[in-house]
């Protein structure tokens, strides 16, 4: 996770410190997963969930992938602000998505490109966000944009699966 990362988790959690998920939940093992995946479609799984520490108020985050069977098309629901990160990238004040094409030879050696879409979520009963509406947008889009230009590293997809070093903010 990104510095940027770091810092944008603790706007979302308000707190700096987390308890891991499994041993099992890594970047490493979802793109092993996406790649024996590939190149059908999935379902949402976890790449992994953020805790708050044991005895602290509940809160969790997960951050999940999928492979879609193409490029996101039509508009983004209302409550989600496009942003300009690889295929689409969308955020809202609980959750953010990060679409990207990868073609990659941990991917056979295919000319076909794998479309992943990245996920980060506030998983609980619908609520209100609470705090600067705009600030949890970014910190959301912030962790959305770390973990997938992660992924696409790990995949050693072609120029990063268009993803940008930093995370592009602006709206599209």
């Amino acid at each position: 996770m990104s510095a940027d990362a770091s810092k944008a988790l603790k706007v979302i959690t308000g707190s700096s410190r987390f308890e891991a998920s499994a041993e099992e939940y890594t970047v490493a093992q979802a793109a092993v997963d996406i790649v024996e995946a590939f190149p059908v479609p999935t379902v949402t799984e976890d790449v992994c969930r953020v805790y708050m520490p044991i005895g602290s108020p509940g809160f969790e985050l997960r951050i999940t992938w999928s492979l879609e069977d193409g490029a996101p098309k039509g508009r983004s629901a209302p409550e989600f602000t496009e942003l300009k990160m690889g295929e689409l990238a969308v955020a809202a004040a609980d959750k953010a998505y990060v679409f990207f094409a990868c073609r990659s030879d941990k991917l056979g050696g295919s000319l076909e490109e794998a479309h992943i879409a990245i996920g980060v979520r506030h998983w609980a009963m619908p609520t209100e966000p609470e705090g600067d509406i705009e600030a949890l947008k970014d910190a959301y889009a912030t962790v959305a944009h770390s973990v997938s230009l992660a992924m696409a590293k790990e995949l050693r997809c072609e120029n990063n699966g268009g993803l940008p070093a930093r995370p592009v903010l602006d709206p599209a």
